[in-house]
């Protein structure tokens, strides 16, 4: 379909809701060839350049905490306000609820040598003023005249393209209704990212990943591919079940093995049964049941936990440009931790250089494949790595984000402040001055004795202690995911240093800092006389 056909179909009066899958594809994909002229425009200070952000985030992105944490994963992507840096881009940023205008204050005030005043006035702010937990395109969508109210924002269809958290038809029907491209991959290779897609994509690029198998449906499934498993590696010890659609190891369980594969033939296959039925959530907020509900309806794999002397879980993020050409962004080292030790909580920044390039070769030639396939924007590959005898460090891909991921924001922050890239063949990133940069970042600072904080107390905090960032040096702490510290204990921050040591001491002194200020803020005063 060309660009005058979907004119044609406007004059005619065409609605979204007139249209089916395959004919809303259609209209995608013609939009999507859209997308090289805006890139090729970017950043080339033009007067009608604008981008449209929708953050939206996927209801078990939110651990079932409710709509406070639903809202603080929205404004986890306020650091893409650094891009008003540039003096003519206009920004429409959308969340479910108004966002506190001292949180936008302090995220315009990072902004190197621009004008707070005049970055405000380039930015409209949209709300759908719905606190519920569902995804935010999902509210969007069901407000068609809130949806027109953010098309009049846009100066010229032809230089605004739509940033999105992640990329499903929901996002694809935001793009078509407001006729703009969208940075990110077509929601046709969504499968792709599920653990089952990632398995084969693994094969099919011939990159070592864990001993298992995939596409099952149920635990008797899961209970003969660990048989199978167990003939072909009797040493296996642990293996882990995922859901394919789990995020952040919320979908896994830990599955012990010590012992079955010394059982005779005719009591092993029951012993695993029961070793199964026994597994150890990775979340302890989900039933039994339920997620075995869930492990049914959308199916899952079963793999062989990788265990060592020395075992590191380093991923890598990339980015598809729109002619196809894939490039390597950087490495991290991600900080995990919950019951068995999935669960994501933060990273280091880079990734240590002993294998930094050893994930690099192989992330590459996933990029490509997936890039070949018509993927788009960033995207991140998670491995575990573990060290011999020898010293020598050995990877396996675990995982495929085809979407912006935990690692996204803090990498972003950095490289937005200090106008900095990362060199794959060192390992290093530098600033353009040529100074090396290093953070660490959390989503998970969290005790219940920070909700006596308020928004006003974390900044009095960062003030006090001088903890903001700080240009001159190009150091010192950012922080994200600032709605959700009052009503629920948490918050988020990137901790940037000029060595790994500088960045790990800001972060634990930040940590420290918010802490005692929150004990602090819940001792009770005496009463007045």
């Amino acid at each position: 379909m060309t660009d005058q056909m979907i004119m044609d179909d406007s004059k005619r009066g065409q609605m979204l809701s007139d249209l089916d899958d395959a004919a809303r594809q259609s209209r995608f994909e013609a939009l999507q060839d859209r997308m090289q002229a805006v890139w090729d425009a970017w950043k080339l200070d033009l007067d009608d350049e604008s981008v449209v952000i929708v953050p939206s985030v996927a209801v078990s992105r939110t651990d079932a905490a409710g709509s406070a944490i639903t809202q603080a994963f929205e404004e986890r992507f306020l650091f893409l306000l650094l891009l008003l840096r540039q003096p003519r881009l206009r920004m429409i940023y959308v969340t479910s609820m108004p966002i506190n205008s001292r949180i936008i204050e302090y995220y315009l005030a990072l902004l190197p040598g621009v004008i707070p005043s005049h970055a405000l006035a380039r930015l409209t702010l949209v709300s759908t003023d719905d606190s519920s937990a569902r995804p935010l395109s999902e509210k969007l969508l069901e407000r068609p005249r809130l949806l027109a109210k953010v098309a009049a924002h846009i100066p010229n269809r032809s230089r605004c393209h739509l940033i999105p958290y992640s990329t499903t038809a929901l996002e694809r029907d935001i793009a078509l209704t407001l006729g703009i491209p969208m940075y990110g991959s077509d929601p046709r290779l969504a499968d792709l990212g599920s653990k089952t897609g990632c398995r084969r994509l693994f094969a099919e690029c011939d990159v070592a990943h864990p001993l298992g198998a995939e596409d099952l449906h149920s635990l008797e499934q899961v209970t003969e591919a660990i048989d199978d498993m167990l003939a072909v590696r009797r040493s296996i010890s642990q293996v882990i079940i995922k859901t394919n659609e789990g995020v952040s190891g919320t979908g896994n369980a830990l599955v012990d093995l010590v012992g079955i594969a010394d059982l005779p033939d005719s009591t092993r296959r029951s012993a695993i049964s029961a070793r199964v039925r026994a597994m150890q959530l990775e979340s302890p907020k989900v039933p039994l049941e339920a997620y075995v509900a869930k492990f049914e309806q959308d199916g899952g794999i079963v793999e062989e936990r990788i265990v060592g002397e020395e075992l590191r879980s380093p991923s890598v993020q990339l980015r598809a440009r729109p002619d196809g050409s894939v490039e390597l962004l950087s490495t991290h080292d991600q900080l995990l931790g919950g019951a068995s030790g999935q669960s994501y909580l933060g990273c280091l920044f880079p990734a240590d250089p002993a294998y930094s390039r050893l994930i690099s070769e192989p992330a590459q030639r996933i990029g490509d494949r997936l890039a070949s396939a018509g993927a788009l924007g960033r995207f991140a590959i998670d491995f575990v790595v573990v060290r011999d005898e020898t010293g020598s460090w050995s990877a396996y891909a675990i995982e495929l984000n085809l979407r912006k991921g935990g690692t996204t924001h803090p990498f972003l922050t950095l490289q937005f402040l200090t106008e900095g890239s990362y060199d794959g063949t060192s390992g290093r990133f530098l600033t353009r001055q040529g100074r090396e940069k290093h953070l660490v970042a959390t989503d998970h600072l969290e005790s219940e004795e920070l909700r006596a904080l308020s928004v006003d107390d974390l900044f009095d905090t960062v003030a006090r202690h001088g903890l903001h960032f700080d240009q001159s040096s190009q150091t010192g702490v950012v922080f994200h995911m600032i709605s959700s510290l009052s009503e629920c204990g948490r918050v988020g921050m990137t901790a940037v240093g000029d060595t790994p040591e500088q960045a790990m001491a800001l972060y634990e002194r930040a940590q420290r800092i918010l802490l005692t200020e929150a004990v602090s803020a819940r001792q009770e005063g005496t009463l007045p006389g």
